[in-house]
This record gives structure tokens, sequence and C-alpha cells, in this order.
């Protein structure tokens, strides 16, 4: 194809915009409207009517055109029919019947807001350790022609070989089980719960109970399970199923289990593997759950050792709650049985025990403490509030044993509490210090005070009578280093303070900053507080629910000074983080409070710091996030230099993330374009050089980036602002930048972990870019279309991606922009900036460029076609010559013959293979005749009859 001579067509972009726009119709009001609410009545004969009285079926409320989705829907609504037909069908039942059955449902299933055994488990394990030596001794009972059974012991364990002889213990009894021993399986488990009546280590019991009960809980699904396949024969049996639906072979197998364990001789290990199966009672009969529980609890009172027994009984209320959480009869019996053992503390036995194994009666209770709270959590499940009072008045009858009133504190509802913390306060005062410290009872009042709030009239009581406490205890982790608790010391300060926040008013600051001191006077020596980072994380968290007023905050004189206690690196950035998403979320208005300010620049700094190599992206991005939430909130209203000068210094504070320099940038970036609204476009010397340092503030940022294309993007948009303040030749050096860059591009980027071609990117990029060159005015000592022709240089040099045609795909994109150049006015200005248009004024000399710049890039442009024919790459070719296309008849005087000849060409290129779409070249046929009813137009109807359509065949 020989090169041809371009001229751009002439443009009246006014008058192509009034041709484009819709014919104005005028609508009376009551005429038809299409979001006009269409109403339709439903009128139907009452049974009722008069006799010889007559009524249409349906009548409309107006002469509209009838909807029809809802002339489908005749009027009725099928979704209420259908309720309405439900309705009609079911059994009349009185709102007291359907309340009592939907109470009787949900007390038979444990809901999701019941804390299970497995999240204690671990907690456990952890607190309850012990260096001593243990011990195992197994005795499995007589073997097939043996006289004698097998024994074994193994001694000086320590406590992490026992737990794996445990655990080699639970995978026996799997394997022997998967082997069809059921003989060894059962021996195994019985061993093991014979272990449990050894206190040798009295310290590591409840731990043991843990790894033992597990092996428990093995052989219980491994039973179950075993017979509920036995009656899924022929079809599977319902997690509902009844008696009725177990046949006789399943049922006499399981009767066969209880016959077995009924036969062994031993008290505890006949009840604790009685209660691991206590859920195969429902394949005998409806109530053998009902009337087994009474009975296993009954039998827990043949156990001597009060240790023991108090954590039979958690087991059997475990159990009773996994199979019958209804039946709660069972659960108070077993706790009211657990406060008469009580009186066994103080007997001989116990007290020989202790003093054997050197334990102190203090750290003696809080062994019991897992098994009474697990106890207490059972009974006190959606449990009424009259209950409490009961517990409360039991406890008292016992001395107000500090260990059940603790407890009792931690298991009802903190609401339940909170209504009686007078009586609690009470019953705290009048315990002994000795077995129990009273700051842990405060701790527990303090956590529900903390959810619920007390009588208002005691409020202030219940303040001093905490407070009292708090001047007498000096150094509790030393006073009390036997007890086992997290940190004690903290635990009770973090408790009154929860206890002081219940009551202030937001307003009252004062208060809470007292507290604050006095934490900070008693962690401070020995770097306690190192210890009790999640106790102060609560009472930071407490603050902030308080106090959301941040200018009331950080005038507290000892919050950042709390703040500082956080010494631990991932302590200190979580608690900074947690008053940032607080910030973000409460702060509506914009602030210039230099306290606020002054303090976030710290908390963000901190976050900030915490940033390393090892640092993932998600946390870096987590993090960046925040602090751009709180960039955002900062506004100094008309003060634009003090606005900049804040930039400037989160710039230096936070140059390690880059998200927060990209908001800096956009921040600065809209402050030049407010300052330009401010001054409706007309600046003063003082502002001219005010946005001038703007644009030298992104200018300086921008190459800090690391990603090429925040900084092609932020190059760009930084341009564009510079040339709406006239700043041309900052506008111009930010331009040339982007250009400078372009090579520096990578054929392939990662997105979200993969890679993938940038080619798209850099399209879409460069296309922008040209939309912008229209008005950016040539430098006086460049040359004619400078920017545009060093574009193109880079699009010619650059490395693209082979048998890719984006080169040729950003000449046919630059055709568009030369000849919109060309034209008398431009499609779109900068107020007082002169764009070419208005330099050149229609030189022709400007004009010859522009052509021999078009001719250039379409002889480039028809090059690559040709290549494309020679390499059989007819698809790709066709779909450039139909873009091709399109550009010479938008853009194209098809006057000029050379140039409608070239037209016609590309047009039968395009469809010569077939590939291009038929409904595409029809719509294309339609708006060439339609432009060529145009009396500028003309020209077309000769170039339309040489288009004709081809297809595939």
């Amino acid at each position: 194809m020989a090169a041809v001579q371009w001229r751009s067509r002439g443009r009246n972009y006014e008058a192509e915009l009034q041709r484009c726009r819709p014919e104005a119709a005028p609508v009376e009001f009551g005429d038809y409207h299409p979001l006009k609410p269409i109403m339709v009545t439903d009128t139907k004969s009452r049974r009722g009517a008069r006799k010889g009285s007559t009524s249409s079926s349906s009548s409309s409320s107006s002469s509209a055109p009838a909807d029809p989705l809802s002339s489908m829907l005749d009027g009725t609504d099928p979704l209420s029919m259908f309720a309405a037909a439900s309705v009609s069908e079911a059994p009349a039942m009185t709102h007291s019947d359907l309340g009592k059955k939907k109470r009787e449902k949900e007390e038979e299933v444990v809901g999701p807001d019941f804390e299970p055994w497995s999240s204690k488990r671990g907690e456990i394990l952890a607190r309850f350790t012990t260096t001593e030596k243990l011990s195992i001794n197994l005795f499995m009972g007589s073997d097939k022609g043996k006289t004698c059974g097998s024994q074994r012991e193994l001694l000086n364990l320590s406590q992490q070989d026992y737990a794996n002889r445990i655990e080699e213990l639970n995978q026996s009894l799997k394997e022997a089980w998967a082997s069809d021993q059921k003989v060894k399986a059962l021996k195994i488990v019985i061993q093991c719960s014979k272990l449990l009546s050894d206190t040798s280590v009295i310290q590591f019991y409840p731990s043991k109970f843990v790894l033992i009960t597990d092996i428990l809980d093995t052989f219980g699904r491994l039973v179950y399970d075993r017979i509920w396949t036995m009656c899924s024969d022929p079809r599977p049996l319902p997690d509902s199923f009844t008696v009725d639906d177990v046949n006789d072979t399943a049922k006499e197998t399981c009767l066969n289990w209880f016959f077995k364990i009924a036969s062994i001789r031993e008290l505890l290990p006949r009840l604790y593997v009685e209660a691991a199966i206590l859920k195969c009672n429902r394949f005998l009969n409806k109530t053998g759950i009902q009337e087994t529980l009474p009975r296993l609890t009954a039998m827990i009172r043949g156990i001597g050792d009060p240790l023991v027994a108090a954590y039979t009984r958690a087991y059997l209320c475990r159990v009773g709650m996994e199979v019958a959480p209804h039946l709660k009869d069972s659960l108070n019996r077993n706790f009211f049985d657990l406060l008469g053992t009580f009186r066994q503390v103080s007997g001989e036995s116990v007290q020989n025990q202790l003093v054997q194994q050197r334990v102190e009666v203090p750290e003696y209770l809080t062994l019991y403490s897992p098994a009474i709270n697990w106890i207490l959590q059972c009974i006190a499940y959606r449990a009424p509030e009259p209950l409490l009072t009961e517990m409360m008045e039991r406890c008292k009858k016992l001395g107000n044993n500090a260990l059940l009133l603790n407890s009792v504190m931690r298991a009802f509802r903190p609401e339940f509490v909170a209504a009686r913390a007078t009586d609690f306060i009470g019953m705290i005062k009048d315990c002994d210090e000795a077995g129990f410290p009273k700051h842990l009872l405060f701790g527990s009042l303090g956590r529900s005070l903390a959810c619920a709030d007390p009588p208002e009239s005691e409020r202030l009581t219940i303040l001093n009578e905490a407070w009292k406490v708090v001047t007498k205890v000096r150094s509790p982790q030393v006073e009390y280093r036997c007890y086992d608790y997290i940190c004690d010391h903290t635990f009770y300060y973090v408790s009154i303070t929860f206890i002081h926040l219940s009551f202030i008013s937001r307003s009252q600051k004062r208060e809470v900053n007292t507290v604050l001191a006095d934490i900070i006077k008693h962690m401070t020596p020995d770097r306690a507080f190192e210890d009790a980072y999640p106790q102060l994380q609560s009472v930071i968290r407490k603050i902030l629910t308080y106090f959301q007023d941040f200018s009331v905050l950080f005038s507290m004189e000892r919050f950042l000074p709390f703040l500082d206690m956080f010494q631990k690196d991932s302590v200190r950035v979580e608690v900074c983080r947690s008053i940032m998403e607080v910030f973000i979320k409460h702060q509506v208005e914009l602030t210039r409070d230099p306290v606020i300010l002054n303090a976030m620049l710290h908390i963000c700094k901190t976050m900030h710091d915490s940033v390393n190599a090892l640092t993932l992206e998600d946390e870096k991005r987590s993090l960046a996030l925040l602090i751009i939430g709180f960039i955002r909130m900062v506004s100094f209203g008309r003060d634009f230099e003090q606005q900049l000068s804040f930039c400037v210094e989160a710039r230096a504070t936070f140059c390690n993330l880059e998200p927060v320099l990209v908001q800096l940038i956009h921040t600065v970036n809209q402050l030049a374009m407010e300052t330009c609204r401010v001054m409706r476009g007309s600046h003063s010397r003082k502002t001219a050089a005010f946005v001038r340092a703007c644009a030298a503030y992104s200018f300086i940022t921008i190459p800090s980036l690391s990603s090429i294309f925040s900084r092609l993007s932020l190059y760009l948009l930084s341009g564009q602002v510079a040339l709406a303040n006239q700043c041309l030749s900052q506008a111009d050096a930010f331009l040339k930048a982007a250009v400078g860059i372009l090579p520096d591009v990578p054929r392939s980027i990662s997105v979200e972990g993969k890679l993938r071609s940038s080619e798209s990117f850099l399209l879409d990029f460069i296309n922008n870019f040209l939309a912008t060159l229209l008005v950016v005015p040539d430098h006086p000592e460049h040359g004619v279309l400078y920017l545009v022709r060093g574009l193109l240089n880079m699009v010619q040099d650059y490395t693209w991606e082979d048998n890719s045609d984006a080169k040729v795909r950003v000449y046919v994109s630059a055709l568009p922009l030369l000849a919109a150049m060309s034209q008398e006015t431009y499609l779109y200005s900068i107020p007082k900036v002169d764009s070419n248009e208005t330099l050149y004024g229609g030189d022709p000399k400007f004009l010859s460029e522009i052509n021999k710049l078009c001719e250039t890039l379409i002889g480039q442009i028809l090059d690559n076609l040709k290549a494309l024919g020679r390499d059989e790459s007819t698809r790709r070719q066709g779909a450039l010559a139909f873009s091709l296309f399109g550009v010479l008849l938008a853009h194209g005087d098809l006057r000029n013959n050379k140039l409608s000849q070239l037209a016609v060409n590309l047009w039968n290129l395009c469809h010569k293979h077939g590939y291009c779409e038929t409904g595409i070249s029809v719509r294309t046929l339609e708006y060439i005749k339609h432009q060529a009813q145009q009396h500028d137009m003309t020209h077309l109807t000769d170039t339309v009859q040489r288009l004709a359509l081809q297809s595939r065949t």
C-alpha cells in the first residue's frame, strides 16, 4: 500500500454535541412517565355483598400502560398465597404453646455462646505443671491361657514423657479397636481411669485429668459410633432417632457394654467408663440418661479424696452437658455435693498429704478451680437469676469460701452479678485472706462490672471499698507467689480500673488519670509490666470504649506514659493499632488540634518504625491504611502553608511505607487544587509561589517510590495539577520525567502474587498521557510537538513482547490526538493556560508538522499490516486494519481520494478473512450512512457504496 497524504477533518465540536443530544419532548402532568409508579387495585366480590350488586374483579387506578411484571401476578403475590396456604393448613396453636416448644428446643441444644471444654484444655495443661517425677502403673488383667496378667510400670517420667505415654495409650486404644480387640480396648480405658485415683504429685492432677479424659472421650465415641453403625443398615440412622429406630442387635450390643462396665470392681474406673458411654443410653430407652445421671452423681459420694471427687463431678457434668444439657437437676446436685466435701480440706488426711508434698493450702485450693469453674459454667448457662441468689446463700453458709465465690462471679451473667455488687463486696470483705487473695475476687467482680453497670446508688460505695484494698496491697507478686494466676498484682489493678471506668462519665478524665498514675506507680518497679501486657491492653481497650473524644484522651497527663509501658515491639504495635482503629472509626470531623496531632504522629511513628525487612506485605499494607486514615483526618482549614508543613513532616516520618507517601502526594495535589479554587484560578504572587512549592514537594517525593506505575501515574497527575495552576515549567518537568522512565517499565509485573504482562497497564497510561498532551503548550526551546515526538520515540525504542501489536496500537491512538491538535478550537482546554491552538493560531507550518507526523505513523502502521500478512497472522491484521479504518473515518478528511481509497482498502482487508464481527460491521455501515446525511459529510455517500460486507464463507 502506497503512502498517503494526511489531512485532518475539520471538526465543530459544539455542533456535533448538539446533534448527539436527544430531542426533548414536553410531557404534561398526568401523562405516563417511566418513573411514575403504577398502581393496580384488585377488587374482589365480597361474600356478604348485597343481592344484585355487581363489582368488577379488578380495576386499574390509572389509564397508564400495565406493568408487565404486575400483570403476570394478576394482582396476587405468589409468596403471600403460599404463606396464607401454609397458615390455613397448620393447626391452631396458642402463643404460649409456641413459646414453650421454642424454649424446650433451645434447652436441648448447647448454643455457640457456651464455651466448650476444648477451649480450656490448653490453658489447664499450661498452668498446672510440675518438675516432680511421675509414674504410670498399668495392670492389663489376665490373658488367654495365662493365670496372671501383664503389668507395666513406668517410673521417673518427666511431665512431657508422661503426656507422651498417655498419648501412646490413646493410640493403642484406637489400634485395638480397629483390629476388633474390644476387650483389650476396654482394659486400656479401665487402667487409665485408675490413674486418676493417684494424687502423689498433686500439683499435676488437673493436667493429668485432662490427658486421661481424652482417652475416655475417644472410647465413648468409638462405642457410640459402633452401635450407631449397626443401626444404619439398610438406611442411615437419623440424628434425632428414637429407641424404636434401633434394631435388636444394636440394643443387645449396647446392653452388653453396660454389663461389662458394671462388672468393674473399683468404683472410680466404673464411674468414669460408664460416664464416657453415657450417650449410648439413647439406644436402650428414652429415659436412660435421665435415670443414669442421678445414680452416677450419688455414686461419686463414695470417693474419699475431695480433689478426685471434684474432678469426677466435673467430668460427669461435662458429659451431661453434651448429651442432655436440659437436665439441670443433676448439675445442681453435683455442685451442692461438692460444697459438702469442702469440709474435708481441713481434715487430717488432706492436711497430712499437703505436708508430705510440701504444698500450701492456698496453692492446693487453686487445684480445684478448673473443676469448680466448669461445673458452675454448666449450671449458670441460661440459668434464671434467682439461682445466683441461692448460690450466694450457700457460699455464706460455708463461711464465704473465697474460691467458690470467685468461681460464682465468673460463671454467672455479668448483669446478675452487677445487680448484687454490694452483696458481693460484703462477702469479699468477710473472706479469709490467707486462703485466697482478695484482689483476685475484686478482679472477678471487676470483669462483670466492666460488662454491666451496677445500680447507680451503689457505685460510689463499690469504688471506695475496692480502693481501700488497693492501698493495702504493696507487693502482691511477692505475697502471693504461690498462686499460678497470670501476674496477680497486675490483674488486680486492671480489675480496679475496670470498676472505676464503669462508674465515671466520659467528661471526667481526672479520675481515669488518677487510676493510670496508680497503675504506672505499681507496675514500673522491677519492670513488672513486662509480665502483664494482656491485662494492660485490657485497660487500653476499656478506656477507648469510654473516651472517643481524642482531644480529651490525649490531654490526660498519664495516658502517653501509660503507653510507654508497652515496650515489647509486637505488643506496642498492637496497642497503637487498636488506638488508630478507634480513631478512624469515631473521629468524624477533621482536626487540627496540636494535642491530637502530636500524639497520633507518635503512635503512627511507632507503627511505622516496626516495619523491617522481615515484615509481611499484608502487615505493611494494614499499617499503611491506618496511617493514611489519620492523614486524611488532618486539616488546617485555610492555613494551606501549615498543611504543607505537616505533609513535609509526615514524609520524613513515614518514609518506609510507600502507600503513605502516595497518599501524601495526593494530599499535596489536592491542596494545590483547593488553593486554585479559593483563588478562582487567578493566583497572587504568594499563592503562585505556594502551588509551585506543592509541585516541588511532589517532584521530590515521587522518585522515592519503588512501583514504577505509581510513579508514572503520579507524574501525570501532578503534571495535570501543575497545568491547572498555570505552573507550565513544573508541568513540563513532570511530563518529561514520565516519558523518561517509560523505558524502565518491566515487561511483567506482580499483581496479587501472580506475574502478569505489564503491556495493558502501559497502554492505558500512554492513552491517558496522550489525552493530556492536547492541552500542554509546546516549550519555546524544544521545538514543535516535542513531548509527542519524545513519547513516540520511546514507544519505537521500547522492547515490546513478541507477537505484540502494542506499539502499533499506540500509533493508532496518537492519530486522534494529532487530528485534534490541528483543529482551530480544541475539544477541551485549561482556564488561563494557552494551548497550541492559541500559540500557533492555525499556523500552516504547525499543521504541516502535524500532517507529516501523521503520515509517518500511518506508514509505520501499514508496514506492520504487510508484515502480519506475510506471517499469516490474519486475525491480528484484520483487527488492526479495522482500528485504523475507524480512525480514518472519525478524524481523516475522506474528501481526499487517496485517503478515501485507503479507508476502502482497510475495510476490505479486515473483512478479507472473515474475522471481523458482522454485527459491528453492520452498525458501522449504518453510522456512515447516517453521517453522510449531514450537509458537510455528503462525500461519505460515495465511500459507503464501495464498502461491502463479506462473510467468512
